[in-house]
């Protein structure tokens, strides 16, 4: 419900805004990724109590990504329990920090740079304005405010969350719920209607939809995390995991800030996409006082969606001696 939201809000102005930005959002998600990624590597040669299906447990958690978690935890069943019972417990203890990390981090940014928000969200606000044309063309409105039109692009989005892209013989690549209802949502919001079908959703749903969805997958995160975070608990992985976290976060932000030039809350909302975490993006929306920032996140989190899922699949096959 968050992620479909968040699609249809961002959907009319996200194709319309390609521009140079664009680039910089998808360097973001890869950077962001490959750090992670090259993290976790570097730890595991290090440590040697430490084993690829740990590593990329931690990963995938740290940057809250169930469909990495899935494709990790696929590939190592085909090798042995022990090394998917690894891949779980790490996903278990990194993703908490996965969790409160980035969504402190948007919260303690612009405090740290001492940023006006106010009149940082009329710039932006303003930046991000485009002119939509309306077709001016009379189209059937199904209900008012719009209910068909949401659970018709989770439907869809659903279904394109199903489609498996095989990357190995042991394991496939898919968006899953988050990242097909996103892409859904992206469509279905950029064009508005399917024939003569009025496909907007009124401002108060998305909103409503959005809050409760948040509110649902956080509950619905927290009881199975803490489970998982209590029976595979220790010190060194929280390290670990809390490492795997910052740092990708920071560099990233760097990067966006110093090399891309973004402002802020693109450069934020980005942080988020990359780190493909939900609630942060809704922690962000909630500090920057404007949906606009959904669009950066949409840019950004389906490159880092792919990659992260690839990433924890090849990381268990070539450590496993597989490829």
């Amino acid at each position: 419900m968050f992620v479909t939201a968040v699609g249809l809000i961002a959907g009319p102005k996200f194709f319309r805004s390609f521009n140079k930005s664009m680039i910089s959002y998808l360097v973001m998600g890869v950077a962001i990724v490959l750090i992670g990624v090259g993290i976790t590597v570097l730890i595991t040669a290090l440590d040697p109590n430490m084993d690829i299906g740990m590593g990329a447990g931690l990963l995938s958690g740290s940057l809250t990504s169930t469909p990495a978690f899935s494709a990790a935890k696929e590939a190592a069943n085909a090798i042995s329990k022990e090394l998917a019972d690894k891949v779980t417990a790490g996903y278990g203890i990194g993703y908490l920090y996965g969790v409160l990390g980035v969504v402190l981090f948007v919260q303690i940014m612009p405090k740290l740079l001492k940023v006006n928000i106010e009149e940082e969200r009329a710039h932006f606000v303003a930046a991000n304005t485009i002119q939509i044309q309306m077709d001016g063309k009379k189209r059937w409105n199904i209900d008012e405010f719009g209910f068909f039109s949401f659970f018709f692009t989770v439907a869809l989005g659903m279904a394109i969350g199903a489609i498996k892209i095989p990357i190995s013989a042991t394991s496939y690549f898919s968006f899953g719920s988050s990242g097909g209802t996103l892409i859904a949502g992206l469509i279905v919001g950029h064009f508005g209607h399917i024939g003569k079908i009025d496909m907007k959703v009124s401002k108060q749903t998305l909103n409503f939809f959005r809050e409760l969805g948040l509110i649902l997958f956080l509950v619905g995160a927290g009881f199975p995390g803490g489970v998982r975070f209590v029976s595979s608990f220790n010190w060194i992985y929280i390290v670990y995991g809390i490492i795997m976290a910052t740092v990708p976060m920071v560099v990233g932000f760097v990067l966006g800030k110093y090399v891309f030039k973004l402002s802020i809350f693109n450069n934020l909302g980005s942080i988020t996409g990359g780190m493909t975490s939900t609630p942060a993006l809704g922690s962000l929306i909630s500090v920057a006082g404007t949906d606009d920032v959904a669009s950066a996140y949409a840019a950004t989190y389906p490159i880092a969606l792919v990659l992260i899922v690839v990433s924890s699949n090849l990381m268990i096959l070539l450590g496993a001696g597989i490829i």
